[in-house]
């Protein structure tokens, strides 16, 4: 259980608030950089409840300016997109990306355009995805240098959805390893008859619905251990998640990441980052064949409402219509969720639990030990922001162990606290 206070403290994402102001003291996904065409359309984005507009000029070059012009606050998203900059319809002031102005038509004064700088915020392209820094100047923090960034594009796989709830809500089911087993008990008795190296990585959570949970306090945020013995006691399977504040989780299987970015108090855009040193996730047909499995297709996105542009459509599944669950196929045993896949099973619960939710009325048990440490990390970075951070070295990861072994001799030797458990 948690107070309202610290409730608000946590989830609140405005530009006046803690954790919109520790928001904006990291490098945060704007969107899939295939988005921005050279030349073309500027694009609004809303990102930690505030409005922007994203565009690339005829040189390559990205910009994020803010929604409302420098003269007058008309809508940027409105602006002529004329090569080297943006140009506001309302009296023709034009920006550059770097936010120069280039151009003041109503002002006789050559001088005066060379006194003025657009609002137009630092931005960079990696690893498929534009990222920006909206915090102050001074206090930039080094950019998120992932390894996965640097692999060819054929091997990295960046998938989007949006949904309707708070972004702490959707970080809690990554860090929630009990939910696996029932929850999606469906996705994973389909793994064991899939040759997916996803799917083969998660085929045993089936098989213990109440594995031993243990956390790892860290500089960064925590690590947190999923613990399955062995039918003979001998080994034990342990499935190792990470967290990063305030918005970052790597998962177990050591290949996928996840972005968890707000674009207000009640909406967030998931950023799925799946990559390979071997594979070409990116190309057809294995592209397809992991999003399908996983139900990140884009028609399964469209049908489920999980795109800016669906999603709140009306006939979307949603709260008013539970979701549009098939309760003939639960009652059948074809489904215990009565939702079609992983994605709009975890999106399903989240969003059921309201756009914000009340910890308050939150009953927490021995399974939610990542959960318990999600809310202190996540509190505590609001007060000691995270330091800088070696992106190297951290990672999710998953072994079989000795019975006898210690899972914290899995993690990096750097970047982590004392050792602190929680059974």
């Amino acid at each position: 259980m948690l107070n309202d206070e610290d409730n608000q403290r946590m989830c609140r994402v405005g530009a006046n608030q803690p954790m919109g102001r520790l928001l904006r003291r990291h490098w945060l996904p704007v969107m899939s950089t295939d988005r921005l065409k050279i030349g073309g359309d500027p694009l609004p984005v809303r990102l930690v409840g505030e409005d922007f507009v994203a565009w690339r000029d005829d040189s390559g070059r990205v910009g994020l300016f803010d929604q409302s012009c420098l003269h007058r606050s008309a809508s940027m998203s409105l602006a002529r997109a004329e090569g080297d900059g943006l140009r506001c319809i309302y009296h023709g002031w034009k920006f550059a990306v770097d936010g120069t102005v280039l151009d003041t038509p109503n002002v006789a004064d050559p001088a005066f355009a060379r006194r003025l700088k657009g609002r137009t915020h630092p931005v960079r392209e990696a690893g498929g995805l534009l990222w920006t820094y909206l915090g102050p100047p001074d206090e930039m923090p080094a950019f998120p240098d992932w390894p996965w960034m640097s692999l060819p594009d054929a091997q990295r796989l960046v998938v989007p959805h949006v949904q309707a709830c708070n972004f702490v809500q959707v970080i809690e089911g990554l860090v929630d390893s009990s939910h696996l087993g029932v929850l999606h008990s469906n996705g994973l008795r389909q793994a064991t008859r899939s040759d997916l190296g996803f799917a083969q990585k998660v085929q045993s959570m089936q098989f213990n619905l109440a594995p031993r949970l243990e956390a790892q306090d860290s500089d960064f945020g925590f690590y947190y251990a999923a613990l399955r013995d062995s039918p003979d006691a001998t080994t034990v399977e342990a499935r190792v998640t990470a967290f990063v504040a305030p918005f970052t989780v790597l998962n177990p299987n050591g290949d996928i990441m996840s972005l968890l970015v707000p674009i207000d108090d009640t909406h967030t855009v998931f950023y799925h980052v799946f990559w390979s040193p071997t594979e070409p996730l990116n190309r057809e047909p294995l592209r397809s064949r992991h999003l399908d499995f996983i139900g990140l297709t884009d028609d399964a996105l469209v049908r489920f409402g999980l795109t800016p542009d669906t999603m709140g459509t009306p006939g979307t599944p949603s709260p008013a219509n539970n979701f549009q669950q098939d309760r003939v196929a639960m009652r059948g045993g074809l489904s215990f969720s009565g939702l079609p896949g992983l994605i709009e099973e975890d999106v399903a619960v989240a969003v059921s639990s309201g756009p914000v939710r009340d910890r308050t009325r939150e009953v927490l048990c021995g399974a939610d030990v990542a959960i318990r440490r999600l809310y202190n990390a996540l509190l505590r970075a609001l007060d000691q922001p995270v330091p800088p951070i070696d992106y190297q070295t951290i990672t999710g990861t998953h072994a079989q162990l000795d019975s006898r072994a210690d899972w914290r001799e899995l993690l990096p030797t750097l970047q982590t606290s004392t050792p602190q458990g929680d059974h």
